[in-house]
């Protein structure tokens, strides 16, 4: 569908002749927010509270690291010098490799401080989303990660609702094209909700909450990613396939199996707050009020009994 309109401008604010990116600045918000709902979480739940300041250090630039080096892999013959491939101010970074970076430093800092990787997973998994959502209106502002042409009767039945200053960013060489990055942030919130459902509603067993994160993410990216124009791909065998479709099935598949696994081997015995699964964790009221309970159904033992006797005499 034919479309008149120009895009807007992709840097946020000059600082001297530096220029702050819309794309830059939104990537750091969302990682702020993600640091302050993630620090909340832990100190709720018994963890310092510089635990994830201290991690983000290490964890952020691992990110970033990874998931250029992600993108630039799939996309090695657009770069001809170091410089080129170290220039992210207009994109070019793919999510799974700043996840992939950023869960191995998660790992190697949990075992730094002796704490539950699941544990550490779970908190975050909710903060990661929060990052995502932001990271895509990022693209947003950079005019990328868009779909294919909108016909006519698509346009009249479904994106003629949306913003002008949406649909108006999405006009791509006189073309409108579908806002894949505004699917996407969508299912992010709603997978965001059903997270914290989980942890505040349901109390699941450590991992659960970090493998449903990865499991319905994946679910989502599979299908927005087939609509879009820029994907990278990956020759298997004799089939070109989308890159992010493929991990995405490998990621489902693994959550799953990861999470039957630990349940039925034993691993998984300790639940979302740190309750061993079919107990009580040490002074908590409920299992104060069932020991108290146990005592008074208890028979009196015998001395207790006469000196019971003589009183009544």
């Amino acid at each position: 569908m034919y479309c008149t309109h120009e895009p807007y401008d992709r840097v946020f604010i000059e600082i001297g002749s530096l220029p702050i990116y819309w794309y830059g600045f939104l990537i750091m918000l969302g990682a702020l927010l993600a640091l302050i709902a993630a620090t909340q979480e832990g100190k709720r739940l018994g963890l310092h509270k510089d635990f994830f300041i201290d991690l983000l250090i290490f964890a952020v630039p691992a990110a970033i690291v990874g998931a250029r080096l992600y993108y630039v892999a799939f996309e090695w013959d657009r770069y001809n010098s170091l410089m080129d491939i170290i220039d992210i101010r207009e994109g070019g970074l793919a999510i799974h490799g700043a996840l992939l970076f950023a869960v191995i430093t998660a790992y190697f800092y949990a075992k730094f401080k002796d704490v539950s990787f699941w544990k550490i997973a779970d908190i975050a998994a909710p903060s990661l989303l929060i990052g995502q959502i932001l990271g895509r209106w990022g693209n947003f502002m950079n005019q990328e990660a868009y779909g294919g042409p909108i016909s006519e009767q698509v346009y009249q039945n479904f994106h003629q609702y949306l913003p002008n200053w949406i649909m108006n960013q999405m006009c791509v060489d006189g073309t409108y094209m579908h806002p894949t990055f505004l699917y996407e942030s969508m299912w992010n919130v709603l997978v965001l909700i059903l997270l914290l459902v989980l942890r505040y509603k349901v109390n699941p067993r450590r991992g659960v909450i970090f493998l449903n994160y990865l499991i319905w993410y994946s679910v989502g990216r599979f299908f927005i990613e087939g609509m879009r124009t820029d994907s990278l791909y990956i020759d298997l065998f004799v089939v070109e396939l989308r890159t992010a479709q493929l991990v995405s099935i490998l990621l489902i598949a693994g959550a799953i199996i990861i999470m039957l696994y630990r349940k039925m081997n034993g691993y998984a015995d300790v639940l979302y707050d740190g309750t061993p699964v079919g107990g009580y964790s040490k002074g908590s009221p409920s299992k104060n009020r069932k020991a108290n309970q146990t005592k008074k159904n208890q028979p009196a033992k015998k001395g207790q009994a006469k000196k019971k006797g003589k009183r009544k005499k």
